[in-house]
């Protein structure tokens, strides 16, 4: 498995913050390697919602189907799966002050053949990383800042 991770304080409060992440269809705003993240299940977030999301990945468009398998008032981890591979992604927001840091971690399983150069690919994931988080940061600041 491979684990991607950061974090980043944001001027949002935490309730906010919170809000505005657990919305997952949030993330094309975001990430800008997932330029689609479409909502499937009508209504309020809750565990058993489902994503469609179109993410680029080494010059390539990956389909994956994400579901939420927890949600608390400051977390939410959803599994993301296509026939490649199975990403397991969880947002947590605390405060900071009157604003917030929000954790965000991606753990990512690699199936079938390509399973056999999962730790060449470590790299490619981590590429991943800074875009998405200066993406929260830079998303949730100028909320605050609105």
């Amino acid at each position: 498995m491979i684990t991607v991770t950061g974090s980043v304080e944001t001027n949002l409060s935490a309730e906010k913050a919170f809000a505005f992440m657990r919305e997952f269809e949030n993330t094309s705003k975001w990430d800008p390697n997932t330029p689609v993240m479409d909502k499937i299940t009508p209504g309020p977030v809750a565990v058993g919602h489902k994503y469609h999301a179109e993410s680029e990945f080494r010059g390539k468009r990956q389909t994956l189907v994400y579901e939420v398998i927890e949600l608390t008032d400051n977390h939410i981890k959803l599994r993301g799966e296509n026939k490649t591979v199975t990403s397991f992604d969880s947002i947590d927001v605390s405060p900071n002050g009157t604003g917030s840091v929000v954790k965000y971690t991606a753990e990512f399983s690699i199936h079938g053949p390509a399973k056999i150069i999962q730790p060449l690919l470590k790299p490619a994931f981590n590429s991943l990383r800074d875009p998405a988080l200066n993406g929260i940061r830079d998303t949730l600041n100028a909320l605050a800042a609105a």
